[in-house]
């Protein structure tokens, strides 16, 4: 199991110094900031939906390597899904993020099953579920600001 989690390691290392889709996107028809105070991580991230469909995804921000890694991770995830597909894979990831290894779980999540490891440091859920609870209000046009707290 520890060389499996040197390879999770090593892929939430790759995303927090390398995140892919980063940047604004300026035809974007859905947008909100999120912040985590206990952590100070900070993002506002970018959809394009159509026909109820996510066609792409951005954010720009600054926070811990969790909190980056999650954020590149489910941008690339997220891409060509419904909301009815985001309010699923959302559920799987916050179980996945809260309660750890789950094979069925895991096997529904994908690539995401690298931050299963989140779960062991209670503290850091916060971190890694920052961008997903900011996508949720993003596409629900939700006025309230998100925060972790």
């Amino acid at each position: 199991m520890s060389g499996l989690r040197e390879l999770y390691q090593e892929v939430i290392i790759d995303h927090s110094r390398q995140p892919r889709n980063f940047g604004v996107l300026l035809d974007a028809n859905h947008h909100k900031e999120g912040f985590n105070p206990l952590c100070g991580d900070k993002l506002k991230l970018y959809v394009v939906e159509k026909n109820g469909v996510i066609e792409k995804m951005q954010f720009e921000g600054s926070g811990c390597a969790i909190s980056v890694a999650s954020a590149s991770l489910m941008t690339e995830v997220m891409r060509g899904k419904t909301r009815a597909e985001v309010e699923a894979i959302f559920n799987d990831f916050h179980q996945l993020v809260t309660h750890g290894h789950n094979a069925d779980v895991e096997s529904r999540l994908g690539k995401l099953a690298v931050l299963a490891g989140v779960a062991e440091y209670p503290a850091r859920v916060k971190c890694a579920t920052l961008a997903w609870h900011t996508l949720k209000a993003a596409i629900a046009d939700d006025p309230q600001a998100v925060s972790t707290e």
